[in-house]
C-alpha cells in the first residue's frame, strides 16, 4: 500500500522536478479574426465570429488605406481581434505568456473571457503571464482584444493624450500591426525582456574588453531567472555561442547561483572569445547565445539571443565603430516605413528589402522619427549592418506631467526590450532639445538597463549640454570638438518620381503644384533633376565640415525621408514625396546621387559617376546635362563626341549647360587631377515601347502560403533589345489567378491607383505586390497593355505548418545577414585636411567679458559689439605665430546676415569682403602671411537678405540663428560672432 502510495505521489509531483522539459517561443500570427466596431459580448468564448475576416498578423485592420488616403483620414474607431488556440499536448502547469510586439494605440486583452490587461502607448512590445487563465490540451482557449486607435486616445489612468499619436507624423495603422509570439516555459526560466506588466528584463548580452586587432572580446550574459516552484533551486547558467554559420565557437558558465522559491536572480557567466567578427556598417555578422539554465546536470529552458559585437567611441566631435571613424549618413524614416494597401504590415524579408537598399546606397544609418521602431526593423537592420538611432516617443519639443512620464517609461521598455541588438548606436530622448534634468533622467536609464551596450544617448540640439552625449540641429550644420553633432533630418524638400524634367512627359514645369498653407509649394513640387540638385547642395554642406577638417568637425546627418512615406505632406500628392525611392522602393534620381556622394566611411573611397536623368527626348531639345561625381572633373561624350568639362559646384554636381540631344549614347567619365579615369556613367536612347517585362521579387526562404507573406513583381516597359523605355507611362492591366490578394502598386492619378488592377508604369517601371493566401498554389500574373507584347508570371507558394494557432517557424526564421561591404577596413578613413592655429585669447573693447564665447565651442554662445560700427572689432593671439590661411566662421544671423569685414593678420589685410550667408559655417581665404593675431573688423553696415528663403520650415527668427533677438535684423553695425577657427596648411611635421 505504501509502495503504491508513493508511486501515486512521484507521478503527481514529476513535472515539478523533471527538467526535460523544453522552453519553446511559438510563432502566434496565424488564425486571427476582426471586425471593425464594438461588440458587447467578443470577449466571451461563445461569441460567434465565423462571419469575422480571417487574418494572418501582423495586420492593420485598417493597412489597406495606406496611401490610398491621407494620414488623417485614415479609419480610426473600435476594433476587435480574437483568435482560437490549443495548447501543446505536453503543457501542464507550464508557464504561459503572451508577448505583442505592439498594438495600436490602446488595447484591453481577454484571455478565455477574463480580462488580464491594458496596454495603451501604441508603440513598444508588452507582455502578459496567462499560466493562470489559459487551460491544457484539448481546451478551445480564446483570446481577444478590443482596440481603440482613436487619434484622441487618452491613457486611462491620468486621462492625458499621447503626444507621439500625431496626425502629422505617425501613421495610424490600428489594431495588430505587428508580430504575436507565445511562450512555454518551466516554472523556473530566463524571464522576458517586458518590463510593463511583467516587471521583467530578460537575457543581456555584451561584450567587454574589445580588442578590434586581434579580434577579440569578453563575451558576457546576463540572465534575469524566475523561480515560481514552491521550494528553492540550484541554478548554473550555461551558455553556448554559434557564429553566423551556425558553426558552435565556444561555451561557458556561470558559477551555482541559489534562486529561492518565488525569487528573482540574476545570474552571470562570461568568457573571452578570439577570431571574432565584429558587426559593421554594411556588414551584419551575428552571433546567436544560447542560454540554458543547468538543473541537477540537466540543461533546461533554451533561450536564444542573435546579437552582434562591436565596439564604439563618441568622442572629438566624431563617432567611431571598430575605432574607426564613421561620418553619419543616413535617412530619418518614418518609423511606420510603409508600403501601399499593406502599411506596415511586411514580412520580414521585405523590411530586409527596403533596409538593404540604404546600405546598398551607402547610407550607414537610419534615424527612426518620433517613436521606436518595431522589433522587426531593428532586426532588420541588425542583419544588413545598418546603424540605428532609436527614439522612445515624442511629438516636438519636451515634455512635463504625465506626458513625461509616459515618454519614460517608452523609452524604459524600449532599452530593456533592444539593447541586444548591435545596430542600435543611439538612444534618442526627444525630436527636439529637453532639459537637462529629464537628459539626465534618461540617461539613469541607460545606465541602469543598458551601461555596457556601447551607446550614445541624446537629443535633437542639445548643442550645449553636459548630460546628452550627441545632439545636432535640423537643417543647419552643427560642428564640435567634444560630442558629436549631426544632423537630425535635412533637406526636405519633396519631389514626384514621375516628373524626370521639363523636357519629359508629362512635362511638369518645375514647382507647379498646389499652395501649401497659402504660398507657392515650389520646393514641393520639384522634378527629379531639381530634387536631386538640392540634395546634392544640401549634403556639400556636411562635407565640407567632415572629420579630417579640423578641431572642430560635423558629424554629418541624416536626410529625411528614404522612402515616400503615408505622412504630413506639402506637395501635390495626399502623401509625402521626401523620399529617394518612391512608395514601392523604385529609386529616384536622388538615390544615385547619394550613392555616389557617400561611398566611404568619411572620405570618398569608391570613386562613381552617374548621369542626372535619361537620353530619350526629341531632336529639338537642347538642355543642361546634370552630372553627379565624385571625380575632380567629369567630361561629358555624346555619341563618343566630347562636349567638353563640366562646371563643377558642390564638389559633386557637374552641370554641362545647352546640350543638343542627339539619339544614340551619352557617357561622362570621371577623371582624378592627373586624368586618370576613375569612373563612368552611359545611358543609351531607347527604341519605341515594344514590350512589358515582369521581373518577381520573393522571399529568400520560399514564397510562404501563410496569408501574410507577399512578392513584389517588377513592371517595365521595354523596346526591341530589353532596353527600358524611360518616358513611357502605359497603362498595365494586370489579371491574377491562384489563391492569392491583389495589393497592387502605386502611381498617380484616380486613388493613386491603389488596389487597382489597373496601373501605368512612370518612367517606363513600376512594381506591383501580392499576398499569399492560406493554402500552397500556383499564382499567375498576366500584364497586358495595347500596342504591347504582354508577360507574364508564375509564382508557387509553398506551405506553412501551424497546428491549433501555434507555429515554430518564426516570422524571421532563416534571413540571411548581408555582409557584402565586409569587415570594418583597419585603414584611416580620412586624410587631415587642415591644421587648426589655437587661439590663445581674444581682445576687444566691446563686451570683452563675451570674448571667450566665440570660440569656446560652443554654438549656444555669442559675442557681440554694442551694435555701432565703431565697436565692430576683435582681436584674437593665437598659440603661436602661425601663417594662417583659412578663417572658418559661424556668424550670427548666418542665413540672412551679410557682414562687410576685413581680416588682418597683425597688421596686413589678408581678407576684405561681405561674408556669405549659410546653413551655419562659412569658409574665408585669407593671404598666407605670418602673423602672431588675426583681427576681424567690421568696415560697413550689414545687409539682412534671408539667402535661404526657399529651405522652408526654418525661422529665420529663431533661437539658434538670432538668439531670441527680433530686433537684430533692424541693427545695421553689429558684428557676432558664434564661433570662428583658423588654419593653416597642414604638414606632417606640426
Amino acid at each position: 500500500m505504501k509502495l503504491k502510495l508513493i508511486l501515486i505521489l512521484l507521478i503527481t509531483w514529476a513535472p515539478l522536478f523533471s527538467q526535460d522539459f523544453s522552453r519553446t517561443k511559438y510563432n502566434f500570427n496565424s488564425d486571427w479574426k476582426l471586425k471593425q466596431g464594438d461588440f458587447e459580448n467578443a470577449l466571451n468564448n461563445s461569441f460567434n465570429d465565423s462571419q469575422w475576416k480571417q487574418v494572418t498578423l501582423p495586420y492593420a485592420y485598417n493597412q489597406r488605406e495606406a496611401f490610398l488616403k491621407d494620414i488623417t483620414d485614415l479609419t480610426t474607431g473600435i476594433v476587435w481581434y480574437r483568435k482560437s488556440f490549443k495548447l501543446p499536448e505536453h503543457v501542464i502547469d507550464k508557464k504561459v505568456f503572451i508577448e505583442f510586439e505592439g498594438i495600436r494605440q490602446g488595447g484591453t486583452i481577454y484571455v478565455n473571457g477574463q480580462k488580464i490587461g491594458m496596454h495603451e502607448n501604441g508603440v513598444m512590445a508588452f507582455g502578459f503571464d496567462i499560466s493562470e487563465y489559459v487551460k491544457p490540451f484539448p481546451f478551445n482557449n480564446v483570446i481577444a482584444l478590443r482596440i481603440d486607435n482613436d487619434w484622441r486616445y487618452r491613457e486611462t489612468t491620468t486621462n492625458a493624450t499621447y503626444r507621439w499619436n500625431n496626425i502629422n507624423f505617425n501613421a495610424n495603422y490600428g489594431g495588430i500591426p505587428k508580430n504575436v509570439y507565445l511562450h512555454i516555459a518551466d516554472k523556473i526560466y530566463q524571464t522576458l525582456p517586458l518590463y510593463s506588466n511583467l516587471k521583467t528584463t530578460g537575457v543581456y548580452v555584451y561584450a567587454k574588453d574589445i580588442d578590434i586587432a586581434n579580434k577579440s572580446a569578453n563575451i558576457n550574459v546576463e540572465a534575469e531567472i524566475k523561480n515560481e516552484f514552491s521550494f528553492d533551486k540550484n541554478v548554473v547558467l550555461f551558455v553556448e555561442v554559434f557564429d553566423n554559420d551556425n558553426n558552435k565557437v565556444a561555451e561557458f558558465t556561470s558559477e551555482t547561483y541559489t534562486v529561492n522559491s518565488k525569487a528573482i536572480k540574476t545570474l552571470k557567466a562570461n568568457k573571452t572569445l578570439s577570431n571574432l567578427n565584429f558587426w559593421s556598417w554594411g556588414y551584419g555578422y551575428l552571433y546567436t547565445v544560447k542560454s540554458y539554465l543547468k538543473i541537477d546536470g540537466k540543461l533546461t529552458d533554451e533561450v536564444e539571443t542573435k546579437t552582434g559585437f562591436r565596439k564604439t567611441a563618441f568622442q572629438n566631435g566624431e563617432v567611431v565603430l571598430n575605432d574607426r571613424v564613421l561620418q553619419i549618413k543616413g535617412y530619418a524614416q518614418r518609423t511606420s516605413n510603409e508600403w501601399p494597401a499593406i502599411g506596415m504590415s511586411v514580412p520580414a524579408w521585405l523590411s530586409d528589402f527596403s533596409n538593404r537598399m540604404i546600405v546598398e546606397g551607402n547610407g550607414n544609418a537610419v534615424r527612426w522619427m518620433h517613436v521606436t521602431p518595431w522589433k522587426q526593423d531593428i532586426e532588420s537592420c541588425d542583419r544588413i549592418g545598418l546603424i540605428q538611432a532609436m527614439p522612445a516617443g515624442d511629438a516636438e519639443k519636451d515634455s512635463q506631467g504625465d506626458h513625461w512620464k509616459q515618454r519614460v517609461n517608452l523609452m524604459r521598455d524600449a532599452i530593456i526590450y533592444n539593447r541586444n541588438n548591435p545596430s542600435i548606436l543611439f538612444y534618442e530622448c526627444g525630436n527636439e532639445v529637453i532639459s537637462e534634468p529629464h537628459m539626465h533622467e534618461m540617461k539613469s536609464l541607460r545606465n541602469t538597463f543598458d551601461p555596457h551596450g556601447g551607446r550614445a544617448i541624446g537629443s535633437r540640439e542639445m548643442l550645449d549640454s553636459r548630460e546628452a552625449e550627441y545632439g545636432g540641429e535640423m537643417l543647419y550644420i552643427n560642428k564640435s570638438a567634444s560630442k558629436p553633432l549631426w544632423a537630425t533630418e535635412y533637406s526636405r524638400d519633396e519631389g514626384l518620381r514621375k516628373y524626370w524634367d521639363e523636357f519629359s512627359p508629362p512635362y511638369h514645369k518645375e514647382g507647379e503644384g498646389p499652395l501649401y498653407r497659402g504660398k507657392p509649394a515650389n520646393d514641393y513640387n520639384h522634378n527629379q533633376d531639381a530634387h536631386t540638385i538640392e540634395n546634392i547642395t544640401r549634403w556639400y554642406d556636411y562635407y565640407v565640415e567632415r572629420p579630417g577638417t579640423g578641431h572642430r568637425v560635423s558629424s554629418g546627418g541624416v536626410n529625411i525621408v528614404f522612402s515616400d512615406t503615408n505622412t504630413h505632406h506639402r506637395g501635390e500628392s495626399n502623401y509625402r514625396t521626401s523620399g529617394e525611392v518612391d512608395p514601392m522602393r523604385i529609386p529616384k534620381d536622388g538615390f544615385f546621387a547619394h550613392q555616389v556622394m557617400w561611398d566611404g566611411w568619411v572620405d570618398i573611397e569608391n570613386y562613381r559617376t552617374h548621369i542626372l536623368g535619361h537620353w530619350n527626348y526629341t531632336d529639338t531639345v537642347t538642355k543642361n546635362i546634370y552630372v553627379v561625381s565624385s571625380a575632380d572633373k567629369v567630361e561629358l561624350f555624346i555619341n563618343g563626341k566630347s562636349k567638353g568639362f563640366g562646371t563643377q559646384s558642390k564638389q559633386f554636381l557637374f552641370t554641362f549647360e545647352a546640350i543638343q540631344f542627339e539619339k544614340g549614347s551619352i557617357k561622362a567619365i570621371g577623371y582624378d587631377a592627373n586624368g586618370k579615369v576613375l569612373s563612368e556613367d552611359e545611358k543609351i536612347t531607347a527604341g519605341e515601347p515594344h514590350a512589358i517585362k515582369l521581373t518577381p521579387i520573393t522571399n529568400p526562404t520560399g514564397f510562404k502560403a501563410n496569408g501574410a507573406d507577399v512578392a513584389l513583381i517588377d513592371v517595365e516597359v521595354i523596346d526591341k533589345n530589353g532596353i527600358r523605355c524611360p518616358i513611357n507611362n502605359s497603362l498595365i492591366n494586370f489579371s491574377l489567378k491562384g489563391e492569392a490578394i491583389w495589393l497592387g502598386g502605386i502611381a498617380q492619378g484616380p486613388n493613386n491607383y491603389i488596389l487597382s488592377k489597373s496601373l501605368p508604369v512612370e518612367n517606363g517601371i513600376n512594381r506591383i505586390m501580392i499576398r499569399s493566401g492560406f493554402n500552397p498554389d500556383k499564382i499567375k500574373i498576366e500584364a497586358t497593355s495595347k500596342g504591347l507584347k504582354s508577360d507574364k508570371v508564375t509564382l508557387e507558394t509553398i506551405p506553412f505548418e501551424t497546428s491549433n494557432g501555434l507555429s515554430t517557424a518564426l516570422p524571421n526564421a532563416a534571413l540571411e545577414s548581408y555582409l557584402d561591404r565586409g569587415p570594418t577596413p583597419s585603414t584611416p578613413s580620412y586624410t587631415i585636411k587642415r591644421q587648426p592655429v589655437f587661439i590663445k585669447y581674444a581682445e576687444t573693447e566691446s563686451n570683452a567679458e563675451n570674448a571667450y564665447n566665440s570660440y569656446d565651442d560652443n554654438e549656444l554662445t555669442e559675442w557681440r559689439n554694442d551694435g555701432k560700427m565703431s565697436t565692430g572689432k576683435i582681436t584674437y593671439t593665437l598659440a603661436k605665430p602661425s601663417v594662417v590661411n583659412q578663417c572658418v566662421a559661424k556668424f550670427t544671423g548666418w542665413r540672412s546676415k551679410s557682414y562687410p569685414i576685413r581680416i588682418l593678420a597683425d597688421d596686413k589685410e589678408v581678407y576684405k569682403g561681405d561674408t556669405k550667408q549659410s546653413l551655419g559655417y562659412i569658409t574665408i581665404p585669407l593671404k598666407p602671411v605670418l602673423a602672431e593675431k588675426i583681427t576681424i573688423e567690421l568696415i560697413g553696415l550689414n545687409t539682412e537678405n534671408d539667402a535661404f528663403n526657399e529651405i522652408v520650415e526654418v525661422d529665420p527668427n529663431k533661437e539658434l540663428d538670432l538668439y531670441k533677438d527680433k530686433d537684430a535684423a533692424n541693427r545695421k553695425g553689429d558684428l557676432r560672432i558664434v564661433e570662428i577657427e583658423f588654419y593653416e596648411e597642414y604638414n606632417e611635421q606640426n
